[in-house]
């Protein structure tokens, strides 16, 4: 009996053939690189669970920033710690808050690098959670006006895009409206709409400073187990105004990053969290895998599954492997 005619072989066969054929490639444009933001001069502070990730003040974060563009890095996603913490989150909305002192910094010195921020509280707030606290629990509707505020703060400031991460009910529609009514008309919102309760977040509690006083955030944060909820969730954020929508974390929810991008034509981005990162660094650090096949592979994994653009701490060392 003759072989079969196929052998898919012969396009694996050397790595230039492979090169011509690979179906799903990496660009550092479609990378966001997250940076902690914090209070002071000269400050680069080693997050120890992240290595070599690390708060900055805003002179460092502005010089990291010339580097990043310099990498063909798409832009970065600024996380602020702030000076002090309250129990209404005021330096979130602050007009000279960290993130608004460090938007106006960066866009001074790298005006063409696209700056993205996150809009959320739990930086801010003394008990660490992502609003305002009655009877236990984050008053939904009264955390809107929060973040609204936050969000045209940073515009105002000079924010590329503004990324809700709060999961709020209605928390597109309430930024939308005030961005709109304040001439903000052309800022885009890339909406975290299926962030999940991950245990994967543990390493950026220490990074930003964040984690909850008491509790926990399932009350707002989605349940793993959930995919149906999650292509619901991203559906009423794009209803609201949405323009871009984020699954949060990336590789334990690779279907539904897949599942988003069959049924939503529109930007997609997923966010490789502190843990998944933290996780591959720890293993190459004990010799276990190879960081760089591990780091370049677990990339193109989130590509594939659909993400048009990536957030990862892993940003610069690919861009500098792909250049």
């Amino acid at each position: 009996m003759p072989f079969p005619i196929h052998r898919p072989r012969r396009l694996r066969s050397s790595e230039s053939m492979r090169r011509l054929v690979r179906e799903t490639r990496l660009d550092p444009a479609n990378f966001v690189l997250p940076l902690f933001v914090c209070p002071g001069e000269g400050v680069r502070r080693p997050i120890s669970s992240m290595p070599p990730q690390a708060q900055m003040s805003i002179d460092v974060t502005v010089a990291e920033c010339s580097e990043i563009e310099a990498l063909g890095i798409g832009g970065v996603m600024l996380f602020g710690l702030p000076e002090s913490k309250d129990e209404q989150a005021s330096g979130a909305y602050d007009d000279n808050g960290i993130v608004q002192r460090a938007v106006r910094a960066i866009k001074r010195e790298v005006p063409d690098l696209l700056v993205i921020t996150d809009v959320c509280n739990c930086e801010y707030t003394s008990h660490g959670h992502c609003g305002l606290i009655v009877n236990g629990d984050v008053d939904n509707d009264a955390t809107l006006e929060w973040l609204a505020k936050s969000a045209l703060s940073h515009a105002r400031a000079g924010a590329d895009v503004v990324a809700p991460s709060d999961m709020m009910d209605g928390r597109v529609s309430a930024i939308r409206t005030a961005l709109d009514a304040n001439g903000f008309t052309n800022t885009p919102i890339l909406s975290y709409a299926a962030k999940f309760a991950s245990v994967f977040y543990g390493p950026f509690r220490e990074a930003a400073e964040s984690a909850p006083q008491f509790g926990d955030r399932r009350s707002y944060q989605m349940d793993p187990a959930n995919a149906r909820e999650a292509m619901r969730e991203i559906a009423l954020d794009l209803e609201e105004g949405a323009d871009m929508i984020m699954i949060k974390p990336a590789m334990p929810y690779l279907d539904l990053i897949r599942e988003a991008r069959d049924r939503f034509d529109v930007p997609i981005s997923a966010y490789q969290v502190s843990g998944e990162y933290s996780m591959i660094m720890a293993a190459a650090a004990n010799g276990w895998i190879d960081l760089e096949r591990a780091m370049m592979e677990s990339l193109t994994s989130i590509k594939r599954a659909g993400a048009d653009f990536i957030l990862t701490y892993f940003a610069k060392p690919a861009a500098q492997l792909l250049a």
